[in-house]
C-alpha cells in the first residue's frame, strides 16, 4: 500500500530525493513522513508533514532535508542535501490515516536503502 522509491548510494555532500506513494485505497491521511534505521540503531524520526503543511524535523537533518507533499498524488517526498556518512539508514515513508470506521492507522513501508560513502 506505501511504494517507496528513491534510494540508493551517493558520495558525501550529494543529494538524493526519495518518493512514497500511498494507494489510493487510503484517504483521508493526516500526516505522512519518514524515519530511519541505521544498522545497529533503533528506528528514528527524520521528517513528518501534516494535512495542514506543517512539518517536523529531526535534529541530524533539520536544515538539510526537505520533506514536501503531493495531495492529489496521494505522495510524500524527502529532498536529502548534503548527505553525510551517518545519514546511511534505510527509510521507511509512513503514513496516518483514518479508517471508514474512523479508527487512524499507522502505516510504514518497506523501505529503502540509502548509503552514503565515497
Amino acid at each position: 500500500q506505501l511504494v517507496e522509491s528513491g534510494g540508493g548510494p551517493v558520495q558525501p555532500g550529494g543529494s538524493l530525493r526519495l518518493s512514497c506513494v500511498a494507494s489510493r485505497g487510503i484517504s483521508r491521511i493526516t500526516r505522512m513522513g519518514w524515519y530511519r534505521q541505521a544498522p545497529g540503531k533503533e528506528r528514528e524520526l527524520v521528517a513528518l508533514i501534516n494535512s495542514g503543511g506543517t512539518t517536523n524535523y529531526g535534529n541530524s537533518v533539520q536544515g538539510r532535508f526537505a520533506i514536501s507533499r503531493d495531495v492529489d498524488k496521494n505522495t510524500v517526498y524527502l529532498q536529502m542535501n548534503n548527505l553525510k556518512p551517518e545519514d546511511t539508514a534505510v527509510y521507511y515513508c509512513s503514513v496516518d490515516y483514518y479508517t471508514d470506521s474512523d479508527e487512524i492507522v499507522l502505516l510504514m513501508g518497506q523501505g529503502t536503502q540509502v548509503t552514503v560513502s565515497s
